[in-house]
């Protein structure tokens, strides 16, 4: 299982303070841009992304109302992948050929409320799923449980594709994730808003690799 740090900031100052600390642990992020519609909270306007300079590589997670949109304003070569929700886009195949027209990867993301079942048809068209545990926009947010049958079923339908789970991940609930079929673990709060961040992804990473060694946490 793959953990990839989550850096949600309503403004630029806490954004860059969080992607300063991000690089001296790893070289890969998600970064959370909300609009204040699809979620309550607003971060930062999404053109800024495009003067960043860092050696992270990362991806965007789209909590807004028009990712399309959105994604026009961000152009910075770091950018791999776009997260855009399946409730937010008009027309998530459209979504999905103009995104893979910017040379990035398409990954659909759930709410928790959505039913992943009657959308299998469109998320045979992404490249990655993303599974929130928790009601998005904020960090601290409690974790849903019930979205672990649909990561079941999600791994059962789609073995091949990487899906990641947001919201809630801890190190008491990384095993439940890992046998649901989680490949990635999106970790934002438990990283960054207590302790030193390097050592806190350091734990999620060692238990982790346990997991995948077959070995007890």
């Amino acid at each position: 299982m793959k953990i990839i740090p989550a850096i949600l900031a309503e403004t630029w100052d806490d954004f860059l303070v969080r992607m300063r600390q991000a690089e001296v642990f790893t070289d890969y992020v998600q970064i959370d841009l909300m609009d204040g519609k699809f979620v309550p909270a607003a971060s930062f306007p999404p053109e800024m992304l495009s003067r960043v300079v860092t050696r992270l590589r990362f991806e965007i997670h789209l909590m807004v109302d028009d990712p399309i949109g959105y994604l026009a304003q961000i152009k910075n070569p770091a950018l791999e992948k776009v997260i855009f929700h399946i409730e937010a886009a008009t027309d998530p195949l459209d979504a999905i050929s103009h995104i893979a027209e910017r040379g990035l990867k398409a990954a659909l993301a759930f709410r928790p409320e959505t039913e992943f079942s009657d959308m299998t048809g469109i998320a045979e068209q992404a490249g990655d799923l993303l599974f929130l545990t928790v009601d998005p926009g904020r960090y601290g947010s409690p974790f849903r449980p019930e979205v672990l049958k649909k990561i079941q079923d999600a791994r059962k339908t789609f073995p091949d594709k990487t899906i990641s789970v947001d919201g809630g991940v801890s190190l008491d609930n990384l095993e439940r994730l890992w046998h649901a079929g989680a490949d990635c673990a999106v970790v934002g709060s438990r990283i960054f808003l207590k302790g030193e961040p390097s050592a806190n992804y350091r734990l999620f990473v060692e238990a982790a690799s346990k997991l995948k060694a077959g070995t007890p946490a």
